[in-house]
């Protein structure tokens, strides 16, 4: 049975699509209304708020602490300035990646990692000679993504941070209605964004009488004041249909749908490299031992045997398949996340499309792929394959490289 979020009093008031889906044991919408596309728009071009509890945090103390994740990642995390947030996967011993997620230096001796799925048994047991301790703080902490092009507006209004001093993928610590918080320049949007970290328990002085202002918790709080902030500037709450579409736009992957980790795999050609993901640019190969660094410093040497790619659809070729059965052009308006079979021009299969969707703002029909690396270079056409009126027809897509979507504001 999912559990509720920190922000659940809210969000469920707000739901009235009551489209909800378990996310990592947590309830989590969808979309608010019975369609999201609004709530895409206004990721798009105004702002929109999204419950991100259910990642899974992990606090890591202690004088090892930088030393132990640079060990478990492959990133040189003892480089990482406090106030600073780096992407990055960890990997097993034959360089296939576990998971994926962000690593916060939040002091000298004290990180947060985020991570799709547990991960608090495989970093205990690296734990071994190191001076670390690990807190699972999933449930602790409650977290927020604020999204779109009018956040750092709200959030002047809301925080005693400056926001122009916040540059992109680092994390500040600041007070939102009184409310201590972490406020980090992430999210998954690949817009301008940002994530708001706040305890789970209630705050000295708390109990009030139900229903009055004194038995909101802090995480209530912190949701309040963004969403009245908010009401000036175009947000709405905003549900996980909306985000898996920028998602895609942004050419971001996702555990569990473009990859899948080595834990978890029946068949060494599930699993993925670093380099196959194109996260070749997380791996820091040339300093003291990581986990998978052998494997991967190998596999360096000869080059990935597939690439993860983005795939324009044509949308002519699309509509000629079904103008041939008298219909108009058929896709969804959400992200589709079953995976598709791609072909060469010769009609051999080199790879499967993960994930897609049509962008709104793009006006392109888009897919992520895993496919053979020779057929990986941008401008190369490949097809993928498409079921019409239960017939398999195969549509030419254009290799491209992700992301997609990609505003200036993002990083400004």
């Amino acid at each position: 049975m999912p559990i509720p979020s920190p922000f659940h009093s809210r969000t469920s008031k707000l739901c009235t699509s009551l489209r909800w889906k378990d996310w990592a044991g947590y309830h989590a919408v969808c979309s608010y209304r019975s369609c999201h596309e609004p709530e895409y728009f206004a990721l798009r071009h105004a702002a929109g708020l999204i419950d991100v509890t259910p990642l899974f945090k992990y606090e890591v103390h202690g004088p090892d602490a930088a030393s132990f994740l640079a060990q478990a990642t492959v990133r040189d995390i003892t480089r990482l300035g406090v106030g600073r947030v780096t992407y990055l996967c960890w990997c097993d011993d034959d360089g296939k990646v576990v998971d994926d997620g962000t690593v916060t230096r939040l002091e000298e001796d004290y990180f947060r990692v985020t991570a799709a799925e547990p991960s608090l048994s495989w970093f205990e047991r690296l734990t071994r000679g190191h001076r670390v301790a690990i807190e699972d703080s999933t449930q602790r902490i409650g977290a927020l993504a604020l999204q779109g092009p009018n956040s750092r507006e709200i959030l002047r209004q809301v925080c005693d941070a400056d926001m122009d001093a916040l540059k992109f993928f680092r994390v500040v610590r600041a007070r939102v209605d009184g409310v201590g918080v972490f406020i980090s320049r992430t999210g998954y949007t690949g817009d301008l964004g940002y994530e708001i970290w706040v305890e789970n328990a209630s705050s000295p002085g708390s109990s009030g009488s139900p229903g009055s202002l004194g038995s909101d918790t802090p995480a209530e709080r912190v949701y309040d004041a963004v969403t009245d902030a908010g009401r000036n500037y175009g947000l709405l709450p905003a549900g996980l249909d909306a985000m898996d579409v920028t998602r895609v736009e942004a050419g971001f992957i996702m555990n569990g749908i473009d990859y899948f980790s080595a834990h978890h795999c029946l068949t060494e050609d599930r699993k993925s490299s670093p380099y196959e993901l194109n996260l070749g640019w997380t791996v820091k190969l040339d300093r003291d031992p990581f986990i998978g660094q052998a494997a991967l410093k190998r596999e360096k040497q000869t080059g990935p045997r597939r690439r993860f790619v983005g795939l324009d659809i044509s949308w002519t070729e699309l509509e000629e398949v079904f103008a041939g059965y008298g219909l108009p052009p058929e896709i969804s308006s959400s992200a589709w996340r079953d995976g598709r079979p791609v072909y060469d021009r010769d009609g051999r299969w080199i790879g499967q499309a993960t994930s897609g969707a049509w962008s709104p703002t793009l006006k392109k029909n888009l897919a992520l792929a895993l496919i053979e690396a020779p057929l990986a270079n941008l401008g190369d056409t490949v097809e993928v394959e498409l079921t019409a009126e239960y017939r398999r027809h195969r549509v030419t897509a254009a290799v491209a490289r992700p992301p997609f979507f990609n505003p200036p504001r993002k990083r400004a």
